[in-house]
């Protein structure tokens, strides 16, 4: 974990996008500079009587403009006080917190994209989001023309985002089970969306819903069964039954798996052990299989944690 960042953000614009669950867009420009997708920020009540922060992960950061944005369900009297921040207030905040996801480890050693699977469920969603965007710019960059004047491969172009139309009338297939190409799988109760046509424009997008309104009917596997997709290595956020399950499918199909855990955490810092979670090999220092969420995750390879 780099550098973080105990600062006043001003609040850019907070709305709600489905019921409960809210987009709050933050001017932080030390932590939108220094944040990796996959990473969290702490977030502080207002109320002195709820000294803890709320862990939120960051959805999406915008370093030229200063700012991060969250996205987040309500939870409790916390989230809810948040949900009520205008334009122009002000909120505490500390960040950027945890290991993100190895971005790198969607590429192949010459540069060129893997088939990468980009899995959310429910609020899990927001840092995929990121997580896409930051898959997207590097590999525009891998593909710029070389030195010498050769001209490299192209990718699908990463400008603009999907549109809701795109998202619910897609078929699936195509991009991930091409040479290289990111596939988001999200997960969904039923047809009230939020982010999915938020994506950039080269990630496929790949819907589950509970009731079965849209997509396949049930979760993300069934989702990626029944479309017949394939992937190198997989990214996810959700709950931690769809963890578990994304862990056994990874092993069965020898796919390298990247998990972003879900615990209840008090300082976001690493000292009060809270948040822990158990490790398949024990710490070298400790000598006990746990391993802490909010420092050493909120991502581990799937290989690396028992659920």
């Amino acid at each position: 974990m780099g550098k973080k960042f105990r600062i006043t953000a001003e609040v850019v614009d907070n709305r709600q996008m489905q019921p409960g669950i809210f987009s709050l867009v933050l001017r932080a420009p030390e932590i939108a500079a220094a944040a990796r997708c996959g990473q969290f920020v702490s977030v502080y009540s207002g109320d002195t009587a709820r000294l803890l922060p709320r862990p939120i992960s960051i959805c999406e950061t915008d370093p030229e403009k200063g700012e991060l944005r969250l996205v987040f369900r309500i939870a409790g009297r916390g989230t809810e006080e948040f949900s009520k921040l205008t334009a122009g207030e002000s909120v505490d905040i500390t960040g950027p917190l945890g290991n993100g996801f190895p971005v790198e480890r969607a590429f192949n050693a010459d540069g060129s994209l893997k088939r990468v699977f980009l899995i959310g469920g429910g609020i899990g969603i927001p840092p995929m989001v990121g997580a896409a965007e930051a898959i997207a710019r590097q590999a525009m960059e891998n593909t710029q023309p070389p030195a010498d004047g050769t001209v490299a491969s192209e990718v699908p172009s990463s400008s603009g985002k999907n549109t809701a139309d795109n998202v619910t009338a897609m078929p699936a297939g195509g991009t991930a089970d091409a040479p290289g190409g990111v596939t988001a799988v999200l997960g969904y109760r039923d047809a009230q969306l939020f982010l999915a046509d938020e994506f950039p424009k080269s990630t496929k997008v790949v819907l589950a819903t509970e009731d079965g309104s849209l997509g396949a009917k049930g979760n993300v596997l069934d989702a990626i069964r029944e479309n017949d997709l394939h992937a190198d290595v997989i990214f996810a956020c959700g709950p931690t039954p769809m963890l578990r399950a994304l862990k056994v499918y990874a092993e069965s199909t020898g796919t390298e798996c990247w998990l972003s855990l879900e615990e209840k955490m008090a300082c976001g810092i690493g000292a009060c052990l809270s948040c822990v979670c158990q490790s398949a090999e024990a710490d070298g220092h400790s000598n006990v299989k746990n391993k802490r969420v909010c420092t050493e995750g909120p991502v581990f390879l799937s290989t690396d944690v028992v659920l």
